[in-house]
C-alpha cells in the first residue's frame, strides 16, 4: 500500500508539472483567462496533494497505518474528484464537471482530518512507550 501511495503521489506530482508547463505555453494562447485560472488552481491542489500522498506514504511506519492510508486514498479520491472535474471544465467549458469539484474537496478535508487522527493516535503510543 505504501509503495502505491508512493507512485501515485509522484505520477500526479509530475502530471502537475507537465500540465503546467502545457498550460503556461499553449492553454495560454486558448482558453479564455477565467477557465485558465481554473487549469491553474486545479494543477495547484494536485501538487499540494501530490506533496500530502507522499507524506502519507512516507509516514506509514511511523504512525498507525490504517488512520494515514485512509488520508492518503481521500488524497487521491480528492485529486481525481476535484483536480480532474476542474481540468476537464478548464479544457471543455462543460459547467457539469465543476460540480464534482465540492466532492473532491470534501474528500481533501477528509484526508487532513485522517491525517491529523492518525497523528494524535501515533503520539499517543510513541510517549507511552517512552
Amino acid at each position: 500500500m505504501q509503495t502505491k501511495l508512493m507512485i501515485i503521489g509522484s505520477l500526479f506530482g509530475f502530471i502537475a508539472v507537465a500540465s503546467g508547463a502545457f498550460g503556461s505555453h499553449t492553454l495560454r494562447t486558448i482558453l479564455p483567462d477565467d477557465r485558465l485560472d481554473v487549469w491553474e488552481t486545479a494543477l495547484r491542489y494536485m501538487m499540494y496533494h501530490a506533496i500530502a500522498i507522499l507524506f502519507s506514504a512516507a509516514m506509514m511506519d511511523k504512525f498507525p497505518a490504517s488512520q494515514v492510508r485512509l488520508a492518503g486514498w481521500s488524497f487521491v479520491i480528492g485529486v481525481i474528484l476535484f483536480s480532474g472535474s476542474l481540468a476537464i471544465f478548464a479544457l471543455t467549458g462543460i459547467v457539469w464537471f465543476g460540480a464534482l469539484a465540492p466532492f473532491g474537496g470534501s474528500a481533501f478535508l477528509f484526508g487532513w482530518a485522517f491525517l491529523a487522527a492518525g497523528a494524535w493516535k501515533g503520539s499517543k503510543v510513541i510517549s507511552t512507550q517512552r
